[in-house]
């Protein structure tokens, strides 16, 4: 038996204080707090590795501060388009949605893709219709909206018309912040959610889930619900979650190569999960982040942005959560 940990992230970027009030700060740092205690005491009560990421990242998706169900970004044509996914690391079993806009929670839909489907990935109306087939919550795509998320894609059309613009990126733009030479760089924000955790049995589980990025092009499918570029887990090595330019990542199977450095080379968690945020990723101009844990309880947190939301949790001592560098 090991002392279990889980570790969260809400979206790494160009996150200056600047943009950011010390109450607004606060009440992420407690948000964060919060969703920790909460998986945590699923950890403390024997639960599994799956239960607790599942507990976390259900909760991120509650939480409008979080690019992820509720408080998802639009699309370009102000609409939203959710995708998760979900692994556990003791069988390689998995499971993902995409592109979705009525299920409540889209980790729960992937959840049910992994253990109650013969298959691992469902996108669009397909996987609105299982998760409804599943009794699943669908609400209204309204319930998604919030008032900053909109503010946010009206600013980015009416300054940057074909920019994708990534979210906390766009918080800053809402909150007047400039950049040289540009008020915003695109590729500077990242926010997808996401949870690794490993339980007392030493078995690993990863989750990943995404709102997308602002006036993204309808139909665009970034890392988050691929399996092994957003998420993957395997007892043999690690559990990772990322947040970043989500093409990039796709291109770098950057979760996947954290765990195969691991396993080929014999890498530790620390220099695996290094060199692919530090290193490979920025050759193909990679930004983000990405938290890893691997069956020893050793828990990573890398990003070369200027933040992160991220935190973890062991069982039996305080939550650590911190957003800059």
């Amino acid at each position: 038996m090991m002392q279990p940990v889980i570790a969260i992230h809400g979206g790494a970027g160009a996150m200056s204080r600047a943009a950011m009030s010390p109450e607004k700060e606060a009440e992420y740092l407690s948000a964060l707090d919060d969703i920790l205690v909460a998986a945590q005491a699923v950890l403390a009560q024997g639960g599994s590795a799956l239960d607790a990421v599942t507990e976390a990242v259900t909760r991120l998706e509650d939480c409008p501060l979080f690019n992820a169900g509720h408080g998802a970004v639009f699309t370009s044509a102000g609409t939203h388009e959710l995708d998760a996914s979900i692994m556990d690391g003791a069988t390689l079993r998995s499971g993902a949605i995409a592109n979705v806009n009525c299920v409540r929670n889209p980790i729960l839909a992937a959840r049910r893709v992994m253990t109650d489907s013969k298959h691992v990935f469902f996108v669009g109306e397909g996987a609105e219709a299982f998760a409804r087939a599943q009794g699943l919550d669908i609400v209204d795509p309204s319930y998604f909206s919030t008032d900053a998320r909109r503010e946010q894609l009206q600013r980015v059309q009416a300054e940057h018309p074909d920019a994708a613009v990534l979210d906390h990126d766009g918080q800053a733009m809402v909150a007047g912040v400039q950049r040289a030479p540009e008020p915003i760089d695109p590729d500077r924000k990242f926010g997808t959610v996401g949870a690794v955790a490993v339980d007392a049995q030493g078995n690993l589980a990863a989750a990943t889930s995404t709102g997308g990025v602002t006036n993204k092009q309808v139909g665009r499918v970034g890392d988050a619900p691929m399996i092994g570029a957003g998420c993957y887990a395997n007892n043999r090595t690690c559990a990772v979650s990322t947040t970043g330019t989500g093409e990039m990542f796709i291109r770098m199977v950057a979760a996947y190569d954290v765990s195969a450095q691991m396993e080929y080379a014999g890498a530790t968690l620390a220099a695996a999960a290094d060199s692919v945020v530090h290193h490979k990723l920025p050759t193909i101009d990679g930004k983000g982040g990405l938290i890893a844990v691997d069956a020893a309880g050793n828990v990573v947190l890398p990003f070369n942005t200027e933040g992160m939301y991220r935190g973890y949790a062991r069982v039996g001592e305080k939550p650590v959560t911190a957003i800059y560098r």
